[in-house]
């Protein structure tokens, strides 16, 4: 355990991006097989323990320490497994003679059953010191928090490969090296589906002693390909109009259907398989191959808004009723398989066409994402700010004609232009405490509207959008004026003539009654602090129902159907 927890606590101390892979490209040629392959499980979410749960971890040192002392402590440090690491009471005569490997724990851990793991976690943390206690935790929960995506951590991995091979010496006694083919990120998502921790054959082909895992297996996830923001100001200066197709941006989530050999597949655009949650989707497709496209609910031949699927998502099972009030379906925008052929190197216009071959026998539930026609870049740009699909479209997306379809996020073949945000000036009335790095920090803001009656309604929480800089100011605010403590949670002062406007950026609103005022944001941030602004200049409630009502009817627009 004491090297990945040396690993962790480095990876969150570091902010470099090419610092976090040297440390985990030098972790993984350092760390023999399990024990690095577990981590890599970990850091890519693929690790997860049932039987392990918060509420067991917090009965455990409730057990040792005064439970007022450790509701305090956690409050003041802001993350669980932190708080526990230090405060928990180690016992020298239960003190085991050596710390545990980090294979060992995940072994037993897959193994134990609920009654098992009090016991296990308290011999655990009784043989470890704290760094290796708060790694441990974090293990046990998943929420590693060390800023390493997965798609880092298989870079990091992918440069694990040497530049050479030796082999034995020719006659002359001379060494020869046999060079070894370079492996990306890619290349490992390719085949990351035929793997399973603690990824044996992974680093095998890594180190150049097998060849690459077999990938060919039916129903298999494809790495997604990504498109970059555009650059309306550079970007248009380099791109000519008639190199490249343009479609909406659906206001769904990206979705791959994979229908091969018998085996009926529906992934997330991360490969989580997401099949069970959406059969009226799966029964509804009749292709051969793999369809790359957004999943929406689509009602009488129009994508309905992202808040109707928002009401499908995150289910493992859904019931009979659900399906029929938001049918969902998928807008198909890329062939990437067809009758066992690979289709991704081909250009897109020669995929497109085979698409549009394949859609109309291809399931009632499969709907082609129709091109956007166009003949300059200013009459594409009054289509994106006026679209006639209202709401359902959250902008457009540009791809070169010519370009193939290559996993991440390469510069230049597609690009994705988002319609500009909504932004509503709010008051700021609570502020919690953040985790990890922000433990410290007053970070998670909830901010307000006038309602006519002249008080503050909360409309929406953000926690991203601003500096470093500006969150120490934030921060100083909150602890200036707070009125009320609710544990982390604080009460800032708020009134017609005292208040901190933030000005609120978010892509769409939807109605909720789980929330007092009766809407709900879609991915609000902090676009801006305006110290300069009256907090009784902010907006009111009518003004965002104004808004809600315009996003509804598209702007005035009725939606019409596609495809």
């Amino acid at each position: 355990m004491r090297a990945f927890a040396e690993l962790l606590d480095r990876l969150s101390l570091t902010a470099s991006r090419n610092a976090k892979l040297v440390l985990l490209r030098d972790y993984l040629r350092a760390t023999p097989d399990p024990d690095r392959g577990w981590a890599l499980a970990a850091l890519t979410g693929d690790l997860t323990f049932d039987a392990a749960k918060p509420a067991m971890i917090r009965k455990a040192v409730e057990a040792r320490v005064d439970p007022v002392l450790f509701g305090w402590s956690r409050d003041y440090v802001g993350d669980m497994a932190e708080t526990v690491s230090l405060i928990w009471p180690s016992n020298p005569e239960l003190r085991p003679n050596r710390e545990p490997e980090l294979g060992e724990v995940v072994e037993a851990l897959r193994t134990a059953g609920r009654r098992d793991v009090p016991r296990l976690l308290e011999g655990w943390l009784d043989a470890l010191e704290p760094k290796g206690r708060w790694a441990l935790l974090k293990l046990m929960t998943g929420a590693l928090r060390v800023g390493m995506s997965a798609r880092l951590a298989k870079t990091a991995a992918a440069m694990m490969r040497p530049a050479a091979l030796s082999e034995p010496p020719d006659p002359d006694g001379h060494e020869a090296a046999t060079p070894l083919e370079p492996v990306e990120a890619s290349d490992i998502e390719e085949v990351w589906h035929a793997l399973e921790p603690p990824y044996a054959d992974l680093f095998a082909w890594l180190e150049g002693r097998t060849g690459p895992p077999d990938a060919d297996a039916p129903g298999r996830f494809r790495p997604v390909m990504l498109a970059t923001a555009l650059d309306e100001a550079v970007d248009f200066e380099k791109l000519q109009p008639a190199d490249y197709v343009a479609e909406w941006k659906w206001d769904g989530i990206r979705v791959q259907a994979v229908r091969e050999g018998g085996v009926e597949k529906l992934y997330s655009r991360t490969g989580d398989e997401i099949s069970r949650a959406f059969p009226d989707v799966m029964a509804g497709l009749g292709f051969d191959g793999a369809v790359d496209g957004e999943l929406v609910v689509w009602r009488d031949g129009v994508v309905a808004p992202f808040a109707d699927l928002q009401l499908r998502l995150n289910r493992k099972t859904v019931d009979a009723k659900l399906m029929a009030d938001q049918p969902a379906a998928i807008v198909a925008y890329d062939l990437l398989a067809e009758g066992g052929e690979d289709l991704r190197a081909l250009p897109l216009a020669a995929r497109r066409a085979r698409l549009e071959a394949l859609v109309p026998c291809g399931g009632p539930r499969l709907h082609l994402s129709p091109i956007v026609p166009y003949g300059n870049w200013d009459e594409l740009a009054r289509l994106r700010a006026d679209p006639p699909v209202g709401a359902a479209a959250e902008g457009l997306m540009l791809k070169r004609r010519d370009s193939p379809y290559v996993a991440g996020r390469p510069k230049g073949p597609w690009f994705k232009w988002k319609r500009d945000p909504h932004v509503i000036d709010a008051v700021l009335m609570y502020a919690q405490r953040g985790s990890g790095k922000r433990s410290s920090f007053y970070s998670d803001y909830t901010f307000g509207v006038w309602t006519g009656e002249g008080a503050l309604t909360p409309v929406g929480k953000a926690y991203f959008g601003f500096t470093d800089e500006e969150l120490k100011q934030l921060d100083k605010f909150v602890r200036d004026h707070t009125v009320e403590r609710f544990g982390p949670v604080r009460s800032v002062r708020a009134g017609r003539d005292f208040g901190l406007v933030l000005e609120v950026a978010f892509e769409g609103l939807q109605r909720s009654g789980r929330h007092k005022s009766g809407v709900a944001m879609r991915f609000p941030r902090i676009s801006r602090i305006r110290w300069d602004k009256p907090a009784r200049e902010a907006n009111t409630l009518d003004d965002v129902m104004d808004l809600l009502d315009a996003i509804e009817g598209g702007g005035g627009r009725v939606a019409r159907p596609i495809g």
